[in-house]
């Protein structure tokens, strides 16, 4: 168990817990090398089993290799006396489980974009080499700007929610990618409805407000893991009940109004246009200085003949 205020790996100071999960407590802590704000939590280790902290260590150094908008960054997998610590990037946000139960399901074309985002990056975590195995609404975080993190991924820890569990798991069979596909189905399935698509004694449950989404959910949750669509094929069923909308949903815990002060705009006042220059061409020079000439002549003549008259 982590203390607040000691430090994890001689490197990660632990400031103040932030949530709870199934595996555990999540930590706000701070990182004293880089000097940056991380997430941090202690990996559940299964009791009794003598190669458990290995396998979690082992799990956390394969998450390091998912990188994808929509997925939780894990910077780090550090060992602190026998318990393995996974450090990952901080992100204000409450997990999916917890927004749903205070404030109700989402419409099915809200569903539907947050089906895109996960499916975008748990392919991009296969890609990588990397199922996340135990995917369920606890483990999706809403992030207080309107983003969408998937969190966990490729951590067994206690083991997935038997609710979003494939049902090939359950026999014990192995985990694949189809298997992430069923978890992504009853998790959408859950956002919409607000109950999993499974009643505790495994009796399915009809749609009731899933309207468009009911097609794509229910071939997400087929039983044969081989008939099952891939992500590929989920998002662009997702794709085509949003139309091309991006209909996030922003958590209340966001700011309603601008962080940054708006700026002031100030009227722009135009400078006063100047007056066109006069273009000389060299003919009127000329004429404009026989003129000046015959002034000054006149003149001279004028005094001349003042001159002559008066003396």
């Amino acid at each position: 168990m982590g203390i607040e205020g000691s430090l994890v790996g001689g490197r990660y100071r632990l400031d103040q817990p932030i949530g709870r999960g199934r595996a555990g407590m999540v930590w706000l802590a701070h990182d004293t090398l880089l000097n940056r704000t991380v997430a941090a939590k202690r990996m559940y280790v299964q009791p009794g089993v003598g190669e458990a902290a290995e396998t979690a260590v082992q799990e956390g150094r394969a998450a390091t290799r998912v990188l994808h908008n929509c997925a939780i960054t894990v910077y780090d997998v550090v060992l602190d006396g026998t318990d393995p610590w996974l450090v990952m990037e901080y992100v204000p946000s409450r997990n999916m489980a917890d927004f749903l139960g205070e404030h109700g399901s989402l419409t099915p074309e809200q569903a539907a974009f947050l089906g895109i985002q996960l499916a975008s990056a748990l392919t991009a975590a296969h890609q990588a080499g990397v199922l996340h195995r135990s995917l369920e609404p606890g483990n999706v975080l809403l992030a207080d700007d309107g983003g969408v993190k998937v969190t966990d991924i490729g951590i067994w820890g206690a083991g997935p929610n038997p609710a979003f569990r494939a049902p090939e798991l359950a026999k014990g069979g192995p985990v694949e990618p189809a298997s992430d596909v069923f978890s992504l189905g009853a998790t959408i399935y859950f956002a919409v409805e607000g109950v999993p698509p499974f009643g505790d004694d495994g009796t399915p449950r009809q749609p009731q407000r899933a309207g468009q989404l009911t097609g794509a959910l229910m071939k997400m949750l087929r039983e044969d893991p081989l008939s099952r669509p891939t992500l590929s094929d989920s998002i662009t069923a997702f794709q085509a009940i949003t139309q091309g909308r991006q209909t996030a949903f922003i958590p209340p815990t966001a700011p309603a109004m601008p962080t940054v002060p708006i700026a002031v705009l100030t009227p722009r006042v135009s400078p006063p246009a100047k007056q066109p220059v006069i273009a000389l061409s060299p003919a009127k020079i000329r004429a404009l200085i026989l003129t000046v000439a015959m002034v000054l002549c006149a003149v001279l003549i004028g005094i001349g003949i003042t001159q002559l008259v008066f003396l």
